[in-house]
Formats: C-alpha cells, sequence, structure tokens
C-alpha cells in the first residue's frame, strides 16, 4: 500500500511544480505584453508631439512673416510716424492726428529680418513712402517722403491686435516735423479788414501754420475730381465735390484704375471692372467725409491687389 502511494505523491507534486511554473510563465508574458505595448504607444505619442511641434515650428514664423506686409502694419506705422513728427515739432498732435488719416503709407520691398519666438515678434525692414495729404507739404515743398525704415511687429499686450514699434525713421519723421499747409489764392475780401483783425488773425495763422481755415463751404471750383461736379447725382458723388482732400484722392484713383485697365489681362480687366461698382456703392452709402476717404484708400489697395495677383475676393 505504502509502495502504491508515493508514486502518486510524486506525480502529484510534479504537476504542482508544472502548474506553478505555467502561472509564472503565464504573468511574466502578460507583463512584457503590457510593457511592450506602453513603450509602443509612448513613443508613437512622443512622435506625433513632435510631429506637432515640428508643424507649428514650421507654420508660425510664415505667418508672422506676413505682418509685415500687412495693411494693419503700414497704417500703425504711418500713424506712428505721424506721431513721432508732433513730438519732434513740439506741437499740433491733434492736427498731426487727423492729417494721418489722409495720407497714404506704402513699404517697398518689406522683408522680414529676424523672429523671436519668445516674444511672438517679427523684425521686418523695407523702403517706406509717405504721400501727404492734399493740401499740405514739408520744408522745400515736397508732398512724398521716402526712407528705409526697420520695424518691429508683435502682439499687443491686451489682445487687440498687433503693435508696432518703429526703429530708423528719422528720414521721414524730421522732416515731417516741417509740415505746413500750401499757399492758395485768397479772394479779395469785400470790405477793408479792420487793422487790428488783420493782426489777429496774422498771429492765429503764425502760431498755428496747420489750423483749419474759417468753416465756410469749399467753392466747387477748388475740388476738381475726376469726374464733372455739375453732374454730381449721389450722396458720395457731392461729398467728393465739396472736398479737395477727397476730390484729390478720387484723381489718384482714377488715375491708378485708368493705368491698370491699360495694362490688365482679361481676367484682371473682368475684376477691375466688376469691384469698380462695388467700390461706388460703398462709397455712395457713406455718411461722412471720413468714411469716403477710407473708402477711396481701400479701392487704391485693392487695385494693387488685383493687379499684383494678391486679391483674394
Amino acid at each position: 500500500m505504502d509502495e502504491d502511494e508515493h508514486p502518486r505523491e510524486q506525480a502529484s507534486g510534479e504537476r504542482k511544480r508544472i502548474s506553478r511554473w505555467l502561472i509564472v510563465a503565464l504573468v511574466a508574458a502578460v507583463l512584457a505584453g503590457v510593457l511592450l505595448a506602453s513603450t509602443v504607444w509612448d513613443n508613437r505619442f512622443k512622435s506625433d508631439e513632435n510631429a506637432v511641434g515640428n508643424s507649428i515650428a514650421e507654420t508660425k514664423p510664415a505667418d508672422m512673416e506676413k505682418w509685415c506686409a500687412a495693411q494693419a502694419t503700414y497704417d500703425a506705422m504711418k500713424r506712428e510716424l505721424f506721431r513721432r513728427a508732433a513730438q519732434v515739432r513740439g506741437s499740433d498732435d491733434q492736427a498731426y492726428a487727423r492729417l494721418s488719416d489722409f495720407a497714404l503709407l506704402r513699404v517697398n520691398g518689406p522683408v522680414a529680418r529676424g523672429i523671436d519666438d519668445q516674444l511672438q515678434s517679427v523684425t521686418c525692414s523695407g523702403g517706406a513712402v509717405l504721400e501727404l495729404p492734399p493740401g499740405v507739404q514739408v520744408a522745400g515743398g515736397r508732398r512724398s517722403l521716402s526712407g528705409d525704415v526697420d520695424y518691429i511687429v508683435q502682439p499687443a499686450a491686451d489682445g487687440t491686435g498687433n503693435v508696432v514699434r518703429l526703429g530708423n525713421a528719422d528720414s521721414i519723421v524730421v522732416p515731417l516735423a516741417t509740415l505746413t499747409r500750401m499757399a492758395s489764392p485768397q479772394p479779395a475780401p469785400a470790405e477793408p479788414q479792420l487793422e487790428n483783425e488783420a493782426d489777429s488773425q496774422a498771429a492765429s495763422e503764425a502760431t498755428d501754420p496747420l489750423a483749419p481755415q474759417p468753416d465756410q463751404p469749399a467753392p466747387v471750383s477748388q475740388a476738381n475730381p475726376s469726374f464733372d461736379c455739375s453732374r454730381a447725382r449721389t450722396r458720395g458723388e457731392t461729398a467728393v465735390c465739396n472736398d479737395p482732400s477727397l476730390a484729390s484722392l478720387d484723381r489718384q484713383m482714377a488715375g491708378q484704375y485708368n493705368a491698370a485697365i491699360s495694362e490688365a489681362d482679361s481676367t484682371q480687366r473682368r475684376l477691375l471692372q466688376r469691384t469698380r461698382d462695388r467700390f461706388l456703392s460703398y462709397r455712395d452709402r457713406c455718411t461722412n467725409d471720413e468714411c469716403v476717404a477710407n473708402t477711396y484708400r481701400s479701392r487704391i489697395r485693392e487695385i494693387q491687389d488685383i493687379m499684383a495677383g494678391r486679391w483674394r475676393g
């Protein structure tokens, strides 16, 4: 009896050992599988994360480079040029601010010189050309100022858009500080002017050369747009015929349009003609002169974009 039980005990013990090893092997296999899957997932995640990071690194500088040639950047540069000129002059801050709205600024060959990822800023340079508003000039009779400028564009701290900091802009700022009104023939007074009135008027003009003239409607002969004012019918046409500054913008736009039509291919010509009707509709819905001026400036940029292939509708 004892001899029969001994082999059975040995067999039972052997089966238990085999079972324990199977369990250990199974647990080890499961752990190895989990570890392998975790490693693969982690590598894939890091790879995807790097891919996203590389994508951002590739696209972000390209987007920031566009700030150098953005119209909003040019508008901010123009305002800053006039603000600095008023500081150099030491007076006429409000007059300079008003005049900046009617000036035109373009930058030839804007180039991104460097990008600061930490500050999210781009350093640009280019040849700036400032066209002065109608009726004013700088010392020497110039009505256009130009110079190479450096400028930095970066997001505003309050999130309202981008801000622009100008670098070497003295070639424009210094002469702009000498801004004066252009002399125009004055009609002979109906009655002799009293001596004290003449002195008062002369003193006013000497202390504030940019002060607006007495409020009188501008004669139609002084406002000379590209169209016949005797046939003015719309609100926009009437506004242009009553304001020499708006008339000057109209002549500038019309000259640019005619030159573009003569050089345009068939596609560009259709775009120029189609967008012309939209421009006139916008202009004639304006309720003030500032709106009319902005509409003309937008049309001037639109014609430039169409001819340069940048127009996107």
